[in-house]
């Protein structure tokens, strides 16, 4: 397993690599009474979520090359010395530090196993909710979000919620030590600022869209302005005030996506500033010879129309005010793309998949893709629909189970 380079200049280019992680045991590490703290609406079915994951995974590794964090993570806890950082910053966070001598005798692979599954207190009297010493990381298969790729570097994200803390030190260790590519950390440039990359769209050289609530705040998009003040001439960053509930709006992601260089899918409240949307300000940061400027924009759309974009909004859910807030809670606008009018998404938002026939996307059954009855190189613009009926119960979609390492 050899590192490739890192740069990713847009969200459509034509994918080369993609970091995921397949979902663990540590998915069945949840109850009822920590899954709200773990940042889930429910408890998953793990032989389910394998078989739609299966297909979805299945869908990438024939169109590009994967990387998966267990494997990488393995290779580098061969080295002492960062394994030795890993597992004291782990037991750090999660204030166990009796562990340490015992995760530092562990062979790499069942080391690797326990940084994300946990490890379980072998005091545990079977009724409190401190099973785990060393805490699952439950939400390690969103791999987008603790970090991101922004251009020729890696955003290691500052996370809003403690649960998910300890994911950064994982990813640090991947991009800085096995992709050896230069880090972002708003966080180092102060303490309060929050990113995720949920957030933080590529949309160009020159243009991030970001979005800004719950998960990333004020001061992480200032942090993202003022550093590529620093950087360059001119550059644009569009950013969405997001609602702060209910959580299926805790990512610009779940609202908004590119599916290619000219159409979008979007969640129409949004884009006409309507129910939870209505006062929710859109701004466009220029950035020129140094100067950050802001000025409020009426929607996305246009404000990437205004910078010369033409882009065609697609609405998930349809039509039907109803259905767009049914399909939106799972994830309906969160595709991730393949390429220029090549996407993957949920196959159960069943609305949006018409839509996106509608506007002359193919819609591909992944089954068919993974098992090579199709073909996705034979089409110029398509969807492929993989199956979910667990995996959006866990609170996001395609885009937010891929971390894009590479693209054209």
């Amino acid at each position: 397993m050899e590192p490739c380079s890192v740069n990713v200049a847009s969200e459509t280019g034509r994918l080369r690599a993609v970091l995921l992680h397949r979902p663990g045991v540590e998915i069945e590490r949840m109850t009822p009474m920590n899954a709200a703290h773990a940042l889930y609406s429910d408890i998953l079915n793990k032989p389910i979520v394998d078989k739609e994951y299966g297909n979805f995974c299945g869908v990438l590794e024939k169109w590009t090359d994967v990387y998966y964090v267990e494997d990488i993570l393995e290779q580098l806890l061969k080295d002492m010395e960062l394994r030795r950082h890993l597992v004291e910053e782990s037991c750090k966070m999660d204030r166990c530090t009796e562990l340490k001598d015992q995760l530092m005798d562990m062979d790499a692979h069942s080391l690797a196993a326990v940084l994300i599954e946990g490890y379980e207190n072998p005091k545990w009297n079977g009724v409190d909710d401190d099973r785990y010493l060393l805490k699952p990381l439950y939400n390690l298969f969103f791999t987008r979000d603790a970090s991101s790729t922004v251009y020729n570097r890696v955003l290691i994200n500052s996370m809003s919620f403690e649960v998910r803390e300890r994911e950064t030190l994982i990813y640090e260790a991947i991009f800085k030590h096995f992709f050896k590519v230069g880090t972002l950390n708003a966080m180092a440039w102060d303490k309060d600022a929050r990113t995720e990359g949920g957030d933080v769209q590529i949309a160009s050289p020159d243009l991030l869209c970001i979005g800004q609530g719950i998960r990333t705040n004020e001061k992480g998009i200032r942090y993202l302005a003022e550093t590529f003040a620093k950087e360059r001439d001119r550059f644009h960053i569009l950013t969405q005030e997001l609602p702060m509930s209910p959580e299926s709006f805790i990512h610009l992601d779940m609202v908004f996506t590119f599916l290619g260089k000219h159409q979008c899918m979007i969640f129409e409240p949004m884009l006409k500033k309507t129910g939870l949307f209505a006062g929710k300000a859109t701004t466009l940061i220029t950035v020129e010879g140094g100067k950050i400027s802001y000025r409020e924009v009426p929607n996305m759309v246009e404000g990437l129309n205004s910078l010369g974009w033409e882009i065609e909004p697609v609405i998930g859910g349809g039509s039907d005010p109803w259905v767009q807030l049914r399909e939106q809670w799972h994830s309906g606008c969160n595709f991730f793309s393949l390429g220029d009018g090549k996407v993957i998404g949920y196959r159960r938002n069943t609305k949006t998949i018409e839509a996106l026939d509608k506007a002359g996307f193919a819609v591909l059954n992944a089954e068919d893709i993974v098992s090579g009855k199709v073909d996705m190189n034979g089409y110029d613009k398509f969807v492929a629909a993989f199956p979910g009926s667990e995996l959006p119960r866990a609170g996001g979609g395609a885009r937010c189970m891929t971390m894009p390492i590479l693209r054209d």
